[in-house]
């Protein structure tokens, strides 16, 4: 790294050091008073617009929503909705499941061309019942996802709970990470699914997990309903 970009480097830690002291505002340090606090929100005001300035590299990136909590699925298909919002085009492939119409599907068709939607797997693994079948469906999928990540009228693709497909043993994390790396520049791919393994975390740009606190259907016994898991 060159002397400039080091410099930068510091002139953004510090910015964002300056800012985390500031703080957020709002009620979180009531004895200070109005005049003080208006002061110090102009203060954090002019920090976030430099922090902004510094941050100008623009990429492709690679987002991994993983963990056992609820909500994998559901952030990668608002990410969706952001992107056709913008004019753009997505490609959502959905492996392992596919046992049934999810609402989001029956949802993102009134998009028509602008959203692509393969539901390429026939359910869990105690409901199919049969590996060689799974192994075939995974293959048709991940060979229909290359199709997408090297197309670039797609700006984002959403490959869904592929990182089951990975836990499962029915593709290998080099191969996901070669196609995904064989994407356009300033394309975004979403994987999503329990167990992401730590290869593929290593290589994302952003990672969030989800993390279960508590659920109806294991502590009370509420069954799966519309709207809410499908």
């Amino acid at each position: 790294m060159d002397s400039r970009n080091n410099e930068q480097s510091v002139d953004v830690s510090e910015l964002d050091e300056s800012a985390s002291k500031i703080g957020m505002g709002g009620k979180t340090n009531p004895e200070i008073d109005d005049n003080k606090y208006r002061h110090e929100m102009e203060a954090r005001k002019e920090i976030q617009s430099k922090r902004l300035q510094q941050r100008r590299q623009k990429k492709g990136l690679i987002i991994v929503f993983s963990g056992n909590g609820k909500g994998k699925t559901t952030a990668a298909l608002g990410m969706a909705l952001r992107t056709i919002g913008h004019g753009e085009r997505v490609a959502i492939i959905q492996f392992i499941k596919g046992g049934w119409t999810p609402g989001e599907a029956k949802a993102l068709k009134s998009f028509g061309q602008n959203v692509a939607w393969h539901a390429l797997g026939e359910g869990f693994t105690w409901e199919t019942q049969d590996r060689a079948r799974d192994q075939q469906m995974v293959s048709k999928a991940w060979e229909k996802s290359l199709n997408y990540l090297q197309n670039n009228e797609y700006k984002l693709v959403i490959l869904d709970e592929i990182n089951i497909a990975i836990k499962l043993g029915y593709i290998e994390t080099k191969d996901i990470l070669n196609g995904i790396k064989s994407r356009p520049k300033y394309s975004h791919v979403v994987l999503t699914g329990r167990y992401a393994p730590q290869e593929l975390i290593d290589n994302a740009d952003l990672v969030t997990e989800m993390t279960l606190v508590r659920h109806p259907f294991r502590e009370q016994g509420v069954k799966a309903q519309a709207g809410i898991e499908f």
